[in-house]
């Protein structure tokens, strides 16, 4: 933690889970005054998970003896969240909620409120660190124009740094992430240790604060199926597929070719509403360069020539990578291997080793 406590008044953002739990008891043994929030988002769906989470989450603010407050963002998150979500897979791509997630609500209007009533601070349970630039043990780079550096979670098996990348200056300044200096058995032994009702929870799954939806099933609450034609790579017609959004770059289950090899989707074509499919091993499904937009840098930008690394997906590890040109909202980044599945709407996060240099929302490959 790189925050000096002095009674500071922080905002756990409290999930009902294990991380934010243990990161609230960090911050009340480290001397900070701390008060518990859960944010309700979403309450429908058979998967969905509110009325447990929430009860759960105010099990460990009484347990720690802390204030305990309930905000409803379900507006703010159907808008901002799943709007943007229905529309991204409408128009052919295969957006990232948990980013808009974090941008939008957890460290948007979520930090807002607490900052408008006092709080100086918001911390949440993510395995992600942050650093200023004239404080703490990891090296850093005094040339950077930037205060504050965001890198990975010590356990890179949860590190969730990937998700982060579209944070501020000015947010960062405001955010603690108490648990990313620890691993995940270090974390479910120190909420063993506090008593803390949560500490045997499952790891909450799927998309953020809805739960693990069946997504074709869910898309299709909104999205009207739209017949059309699978074809492979030479323009041949081998299937059928029931509309765009409902197929990603690189899935292979459920597309619906009979073949004795299997098939993966290497392209969406909207316009004329048409699948293409590769089978597996084909260079198709492999490529070397992408094209990001809406940018966020963290701190400087990186520069055409640097040499760095990057991923395209969370848990992917890091790949050696290139940036071929970049301008104020739009770079090209190039990876020494070709990569699976570069997905349009998926994002792409830069690192220079374990710092997050920023990304951007994958446009074309």
């Amino acid at each position: 933690m790189s925050k000096s406590s002095q009674a500071k008044k922080v905002l756990v953002a409290l999930s009902g889970g294990v991380d934010s739990s243990v990161a609230a008891v960090l911050l009340k043994n480290q001397g900070y005054y701390i008060e518990g929030a859960y944010m309700q988002c979403w309450n429908t769906g058979p998967y969905c998970s509110t009325e447990k989470d929430r009860a759960d989450a105010a099990k460990v603010a009484a347990c720690l003896g802390i204030p305990f407050r309930i905000f409803d963002f379900e507006k703010e998150y159907k808008e901002r969240v799943i709007d943007y979500f229905f529309s991204e897979y409408e128009a052919g791509r295969t957006p990232n909620p948990d980013v808009i997630c974090n941008k939008e609500i957890k460290f948007g209007i979520f930090l807002k409120k607490a900052l408008e009533l006092g709080f100086e601070y918001v911390a949440t349970g993510h395995y992600a660190r942050i650093r200023m630039s004239d404080a703490g043990s990891l090296i850093l780079d005094k040339n950077r124009k930037s205060s504050y550096h965001l890198y990975a979670g010590l356990d890179l098996a949860k590190d969730q740094s990937y998700f982060l990348y579209t944070l501020t200056q000015d947010q960062l300044a405001k955010a603690i992430f108490p648990i990313g200096d620890y691993t995940k058995s270090e974390v479910r032994k120190l909420a063993s240790e506090a008593g803390l009702p949560t500490a045997n929870k499952p790891d909450s799954q799927g998309i953020c604060f809805v739960g693990p939806v069946n997504l074709a099933e869910f898309l299709r609450e909104k999205i009207k199926p739209k017949e059309g034609q699978i074809v492979n790579t030479d323009g041949k017609t081998i299937g059928k597929h029931d509309g765009i959004p409902f197929y990603t770059i690189g899935q292979r289950a459920g597309v619906g070719v009979s073949s004795s090899v299997p098939h993966y989707v290497v392209e969406k074509r909207k316009e004329p509403n048409k699948l293409v499919v590769a089978p597996v091993g084909s260079r198709e499904l492999y490529k070397r360069s992408l094209v990001a937009t809406n940018l966020n840098w963290i701190g400087s930008n990186p520069k055409s020539g640097d040499r760095l690394q990057a991923r395209i997906r969370y848990r992917q590890p890091l790949e050696e990578a290139r940036i071929e040109s970049i301008d104020t909202d739009v770079v090209r980044v190039k990876f020494s291997e070709p990569q699976k599945a570069v997905t349009p709407g998926q994002v792409v996060v830069i690192y220079d080793g374990a710092e997050v240099l920023g990304g951007g929302i994958i446009d074309e490959y």
